[in-house]
């Protein structure tokens, strides 16, 4: 594995430990801040709970268990997954600039919100990443044309040795016993 990985992973996990801590602890102080985000989520998506803290501490518990994942390398790809798909809503909820009145906060939230795609740009290259190893769709396009090749030397290979097999089965068989 390459130091840049060794080194990257964790850094990019850190942001989601931290957030994802707080919100598990203290989902309180971020429902009024998520509300606008979850209820339209909840009428669309029965299996989430009712109440908002209970989404935003499954929301925090989900980005502390896949950043852990991700900053120790385990699953990497479905753990940045699953950290892109927390960071949206999560964006969503809490750096609406759009909405803000005064120009310096909306300024300020307007850096959160682009920090966060920025973010979510790395998790989708992290998500990609396949660590120098090839890929599942790489190794079974080369396995399928492996296959196609092996295929045709044994039949390349019976043909050959069926055609003298042929003859010696027919001469055998104009032979007296």
């Amino acid at each position: 594995m390459s130091v840049l990985r060794v080194l990257g992973r964790p850094l990019l996990a850190s942001m989601f430990i931290a957030g994802g801590m707080e919100a598990v602890r203290k989902p309180k102080e971020l429902a009024p801040v998520a509300e606008p985000v979850v209820e339209p989520v909840q009428e669309r998506v029965q299996a989430l709970p009712d109440r908002t803290e209970q989404v935003v501490r499954l929301n925090g518990a989900v980005q502390v268990a896949a950043g852990l994942m991700l900053a120790t390398g385990r699953m990497p790809r479905p753990a940045a997954l699953a950290l892109a798909g927390t960071l949206v809503p999560t964006t969503l909820a809490a750096h609406r600039f759009w909405e803000a009145e005064d120009p310096s906060e909306r300024g300020a939230q307007r850096i959160h919100f682009l920090k966060n795609l920025a973010m979510l740009g790395g998790l989708l290259i992290a998500a990609d990443d396949t660590g120098a190893a090839p890929s599942l769709l790489w190794r079974g396009r080369h396995a399928t044309r492996d296959l196609r090749r092996e295929a045709g030397l044994l039949r390349r290979s019976v043909r050959a040795t069926a055609g003298p097999a042929g003859t010696a089965g027919r001469i055998r068989a104009k032979l007296p016993v």
